[in-house]
């Protein structure tokens, strides 16, 4: 490998020690695919304009009007070979907008892509709300191994702009779509950067409402019961994500190879029903934590056992709730009140039960897993995703070399006992 994976160390001082917020932290009892990859990572941000959308937050009951929608979004991509590893990301605005916090990570802004490749895109969206950097630790990871992968400010939707829950239901499927298609051809913002872009060849990381919109734009229409809730999107607006319209049929993106949505958002409150699930047609890994009451497990397994059309993974976190797999770990200003908010920060990033490192490193697994074999037609990751259901269950048999023998049922990646607390299900298409 190319480049270590920096770790915060103590030290003895006579004055304030500086807290390190690292995202790129792997732990010595990660799954196997969580490391990072051969490739020294860049990062660049960019300023998109999405013309002529529906502007939500101004509609009225007689008036929708339109305006050019921006959105801000990070990207991680290899580098070139003589690129040295490492970098802070400043001015991070933390889950209360009024503080902002520095990251550490592996990425170099602005540093030179590399000279030759062509590696898949992968888009990632965020929480409600969130920022680009809630997930950080995806983006860095699995441009490391070859992607480029990109994650956007939704509009209306972040720590600085919350506003219209209306908007984040509406617009999410359609930021993605566009992310998507502009990175798709990026020549007319950055011929060096779209030279080693994929654009045909492409995945999709949602988490909570970034996971409703994944789920949407891979065909999951909602209920019409759903487009007409008085909190919801006015004017009957979300009519164009209605399952079965001919708006909502021209939604799935065939650029679009595999879905990861992590505790999506919107079952537990009647946006799907069978029907519309039944429409989803991308091949599907979901993550949740079997106490989620923010998304309701119930509901994610339903979510899980109906989308009938596709092959779809569900991984569980026993006992976690909805900020399993997906959050970076706090940064340290987050174990502080923050005037005007009634919990810490930290809440917001963080389980009760879990580590965050530990659960982001899971997460860094089987999305490499799941993308390699979907983006990349890695048919040797096949075996990270054959597993037996309840990793507890597993037993480890090794011979003398150390080699697996045909009693070895623990799961592919795993050291022995690291697997605890963490189910994985797999259903085919029509079952």
């Amino acid at each position: 490998m190319r480049h270590a994976i920096a770790a915060a160390a103590a030290v003895l001082t006579v004055g304030p020690v500086m807290a390190e917020n690292r995202i790129d932290t792997i732990r010595p009892d990660a799954p196997a695919l969580s490391a990072y990859g051969d490739h020294v990572v860049g990062v660049r941000k960019y300023e998109l304009t999405n013309p002529g959308q529906i502007d939500i937050v101004n509609t009225t009951a007689e008036n929708a009007p339109t305006y050019d929608r921006p959105l801000t979004v990070e990207v991680w991509y290899p580098a070139a070979e003589s690129v040295e590893a490492g970098g802070t990301y400043e001015g991070v605005n933390l889950r209360a907008a009024s503080v902002q916090v520095a990251l550490e990570g592996q990425a170099v802004r602005d540093a030179a892509p590399a000279s030759a490749g062509s590696f898949p895109l992968i888009v990632i969206s965020h929480g409600y709300p969130g920022n680009r950097f809630l997930m950080a630790h995806l983006g860095e990871n699995l441009a490391s191994k070859g992607y480029v992968t990109v994650s956007i400010d939704h509009t209306d939707s972040t720590y600085a702009d919350q506003n219209a829950f209306g908007s984040t239901l509406l617009n999410r499927p359609l930021d993605q779509d566009f992310v998507v298609e502009t990175f798709a051809d990026f020549s007319a913002i950055s011929p060096e950067l779209a030279a080693i872009i994929d654009g045909d060849t492409v995945g999709v990381i949602g988490y909570s409402m970034g996971g409703y919109g994944a789920l949407i734009y891979g065909g999951a229409g909602v209920t019409q019961a759903s487009t007409e809730y008085a909190w919801g999107t006015p004017n009957g607006l979300l009519t164009r994500h209605l399952a079965g319209s001919d708006t909502h049929a021209k939604m799935p993106n065939d650029k679009v190879k595999a879905i990861i949505s992590i505790a999506p958002w919107g079952k537990n409150t009647g946006f799907w029903d069978a029907d519309g699930l039944a429409g989803f047609s991308k091949p599907l890994m979901l993550m949740a934590g079997s106490v989620d009451d923010v998304s309701v497990y119930s509901d994610l397994r339903s979510i899980f056992t109906e989308t009938k059309g596709t092959k779809r993974h569900l991984l569980t976190f026993e006992n976690a709730n909805h900020n399993a797999g997906a959050p970076m770990p706090s940064p340290a200003e987050g174990y502080q009140m923050v005037e005007g908010m009634d919990f810490a920060p930290f809440e917001h990033y963080a389980d009760a039960v879990w580590d965050n490192t530990r659960m982001n490193n899971i997460a860094q697994h089987f999305a490499t897993a799941f993308m390699d074999m979907h983006l990349k037609s890695d048919d040797s990751k096949a075996a990270y995703l054959d597993l037996i259901e309840n990793a507890a269950e597993g037993v480890t048999a090794l011979d003398d070399a150390g080699k697996q023998t045909g009693a070895h049922t623990y799961w592919e990646g795993f050291p022995a006992r690291t697997a605890a607390g963490l189910k994985f299900e797999t259903l085919d298409a029509g079952n």
